[in-house]
């Protein structure tokens, strides 16, 4: 009990931001970042059209940008801007909570679920300059509603409402995505599985003394199917890297970003690409954004699609059954967990 006490008593990144505080831990260690390279030009698919006579055209945007950089912007997906803005108000209002508020759901030691920071596993690691709020969703028999927030009074509401919506967005897009490629349109999602995960993840990035030097998330892929991000209205921060180039990913104040994850790039067989990506800090703003992570129910075996391995493109990934068990065995040795799951590292 005494090393959960002992945990909880962390220093939030808000905390160092309101004393001007950047320690060394924080310092990005190969130099200085890039804050403003060229803007990516991601896809606009309007969701709307999906069920239209211009379906086709929209399943093409689809597929052009997920192979491309990974990421489309979708639109007119049937929620409501001022629903979206109650969904940013709530995590606004959440981190603004005075701190021991916020400790009343804070992480324990050894999990990530919960208000927390950064895990500390090494000594020399970088900590990303934010502060997260991670609640697993789906399926409801993971949830553990102790680190559901009741403050703000409407945010399991609210959030409950988000959730659900997500839930459809991400079937309906694994069928569009699976749709783009001329397979069955079930073929990704059944995939995931009945027991397929979803997580959240609120992240709040506070202002940065130091925004050349120090990163509100350090550069990583996601190892989801996908990922479903709800940006900040005002504020940019996300990059993503093309062709061993970074680019700004632009706001869409009422879109959602969507990007594919290590497992949807395994299922398509390397059509679509997970992209690698960071999140910078600001001097003079903070920064709020939801994550939705979409993950394989870990019982059910992931690879790519037989219809989509063929002589022009032989399978380039194994059948792996528990993807995030792989991520953390990668994680420990530095190497991005996908690496693992190609077939060319058996040939060497």
């Amino acid at each position: 009990m005494a090393e959960t006490q002992q945990e909880t008593v962390f220093k939030s990144v808000l905390e160092l931001a309101n004393n001007n505080e950047v320690p060394e831990k924080y310092i990005y260690a190969q130099g200085s970042i890039n804050t403003s390279p060229p803007l990516l030009a991601v896809p606009q698919v309007d969701l709307s059209l999906l069920t239209s006579p211009d379906r086709q055209q929209e399943l093409n945007k689809l597929q052009s940008g997920l192979k491309s950089c990974g990421c489309i912007q979708v639109i007119n997906h049937g929620i409501e801007d001022s629903f979206l803005d109650k969904v940013r108000e709530i995590s606004k209002q959440f981190f603004a909570l005075p701190t021991e508020e916020k400790l009343k759901y804070a992480r324990t030691v050894n999990q990530i679920e919960g208000y927390g920071n950064d895990k500390v596993l090494t000594d020399n690691q970088r900590l990303d300059w934010s502060d997260r709020l991670y609640l697993n969703v789906f399926p409801e028999d993971i949830r553990k509603l102790q680190f559901w927030p009741q403050k703000p009074e409407c945010f399991r509401e609210v959030f409950e409402k988000y959730i659900k919506d997500m839930k459809l967005l991400s079937e309906s897009l694994l069928k569009a995505m699976a749709a783009s490629l001329n397979v069955e349109e079930n073929c990704f999602l059944d995939q995931c599985g009945e027991r397929g995960n979803m997580i959240a993840r609120f992240n709040f990035y506070p202002p940065c003394p130091r925004p050349d030097v120090v990163l509100g998330v350090k550069q990583h892929a996601d190892s989801s199917a996908i990922t479903i991000l709800l940006q900040d209205k005002e504020v940019e921060g996300l990059q993503v890297l093309k062709d061993d180039q970074w680019f700004r990913v632009p706001v869409v104040p009422y879109g959602l970003l969507i990007n594919v994850g290590d497992q949807v790039e395994i299922m398509s067989n390397g059509i679509f690409k997970s992209p690698v990506h960071r999140v910078l800090t600001n001097a003079e703003r903070e920064r709020n954004t939801l994550a939705i992570f979409i993950m394989q129910d870990v019982a059910v075996g992931i690879g790519p699609v037989e219809k989509l391995i063929n002589e022009e493109r032989p399978r380039a990934y194994k059948d792996i059954k528990n993807y995030v068990e792989l991520l953390f065995q990668s994680y420990q040795q530095g190497k991005r967990p996908i690496e693992a799951a190609k077939i060319s590292q058996e040939l060497h």
